[in-house]
């Protein structure tokens, strides 16, 4: 079984293979998962970039997902995923990437959250994920053309509650992760490692459910 990572950023794609595999390794069931053969973007270098302009996780993920599984032909697997500050009213939210301006990095990204922080008590937060799952059928094989279409899309939602720093702190991870402090935990995803992170996080979170639907 051919699954598509619908991403071009090689943090997820990394995160999202090392997760997958050990779920695959750990799972009761590794027959269904045993033949599993991940793709990304990467390998389908004239994909199409979709772009995230709906206003919810669940509504881009399901759009990137369903655009690639189209596009590909291949069961496709996409997520979107933000931080939301209480003090910020959820902000950056579904803008998380887009926040600070487009194509920026992530330090100026950090810089403008702690800025717009800065004095606030309240630095609670969380981190959540959407994934979707887009199947594609094929509607016509004939020898001239190959035609699909996608009728079939589930989502799931992954949650890790946790406060954002005053100061960054470690080099791992992306994103917003040298800021974000996991409840139960002293240190940021950024200092925690792969390991931990992988266990915990929003992402997956939204993967082990994600996992029953492949």
């Amino acid at each position: 079984m051919k699954l598509v990572l619908a991403t071009r950023n090689l943090g997820k794609v990394k995160e999202l293979t090392v997760m997958l595999t050990e779920y695959r390794e750990a799972s009761e069931n590794k027959q269904d998962l045993k033949d599993i053969e991940i793709l990304s973007l990467q390998d389908f270098p004239d994909a199409p970039e979709v772009e995230e302009d709906k206003d919810t996780y669940e509504g881009n993920a399901s759009k990137k997902a369903s655009v690639i599984a189209d596009y590909t032909g291949i069961r496709a697997l996409a997520d979107d995923a933000g931080l939301e500050v209480d003090a910020l009213d959820g902000a950056p939210g579904v803008h998380s990437k887009r926040w600070a301006g487009e194509d920026v990095t992530d330090a100026v990204r950090i810089q403008k959250l702690l800025e717009a922080l800065e004095g606030s008590k309240n630095r609670k937060a969380r981190f959540v994920a959407a994934i979707a799952i887009a199947e594609p059928s094929i509607v016509n094989d004939t020898i001239d053309e190959k035609t699909t279409s996608v009728d079939n899309i589930q989502v799931v939602v992954g949650k890790c509650e946790g406060s954002i720093t005053d100061t960054p702190a470690g080099d791992g991870g992306f994103g917003y992760d040298p800021i974000f402090i996991p409840d139960g935990y002293d240190k940021t995803f950024a200092e925690l490692g792969d390991t931990i992170k992988n266990r915990i996080s929003h992402r997956s979170d939204a993967l082990r459910q994600a996992i029953i639907l492949l």
